[in-house]
């Protein structure tokens, strides 16, 4: 693995690709595609689907997704969960005849709480990253409410569920976007003076946006959340508060 191109595809759509995303897929020589386990093979075929969409001619190398030891603290948990997805990369091409640079589908956006470049940096030889920026899940996100992301002169503030629930918001925040939040951690909020934007596989034909002041919609979002994860089996969302 010379060469290893990471493509930015959004949440999921072909329409949140670039035209240099797309032509990197048409141009490499193999994509690497995880599985991670029958209740998320649709989030491979829809990598699939993609490829096939920008008319690829790549060789196509599944690898199977590791999962993380939940008993390990968490940055020792997620420290080992990278050098085993790394190790899985390296042995999914061993003995692949490589004629040119190895694409991986990056879900979101590779700069934005993903980790892809992280664990490029533990392959050995290393070799030469090019990223290809696709839309964002927070461009995503915006776009479908159709609002921007901050106020006049405003900060933004960009976090997760786990460090939401550990500190809350700041003061003086009046932008706040989170992000890999599995437990809603919004419910934890004095949820007088905020407004929420939720939304769920953006860019989708599932795409299910939410929006209001919080204490009217948060449990509105936990049960339609609980549901959509239960019928598809995964779910990808992301939400924005502001202040009212």
């Amino acid at each position: 693995m010379d060469t290893l191109w990471l493509v930015g595809i959004g949440t999921g759509s072909l329409s949140h690709i670039t035209l240099e995303g797309v032509k990197a897929l048409q141009q490499a020589a193999v994509i690497l595609v995880p599985r991670k386990g029958d209740q998320k093979d649709d989030l491979a075929e829809i990598r699939h689907r993609i490829i096939e969409e920008t008319g690829s001619q790549a060789r196509i190398v599944h690898f199977e997704y590791p999962v993380r030891d939940p008993d390990l603290p968490y940055q020792e948990r997620v420290k080992q969960w990278h050098d085993e997805i790394a190790r899985r990369w390296q042995v999914a091409i061993a003995g692949v005849d490589i004629t040119g640079p190895v694409a991986l589908l990056v879900w979101g956006d590779p700069s934005l709480y993903d980790s892809t470049l992280r664990i490029a940096e533990r392959l050995s030889p290393a070799p030469q990253v090019r990223v290809i920026p696709g839309i964002t899940a927070i461009q995503a996100l915006t776009a479908a409410h159709a609002i921007p992301l901050n106020t006049v002169d405003g900060s933004v503030m960009i976090t997760t569920g786990r460090r939401l629930r550990a500190e809350g918001l700041p003061h003086n925040a009046e932008t706040t976007v989170v992000m890999l939040d599995g437990l809603c951690s919004f419910q934890n909020l004095d949820a007088d003076g905020w407004h929420i934007w939720w939304g769920a596989y953006l860019g989708s034909d599932q795409q299910i946006l939410i929006e209001g002041p919080l204490a009217d919609v948060a449990s509105q979002i936990v049960e339609t959340r609980a549901a959509a994860r239960e019928q598809h089996g995964w779910i990808m969302d992301s939400y924005i508060l502001k202040r009212r």
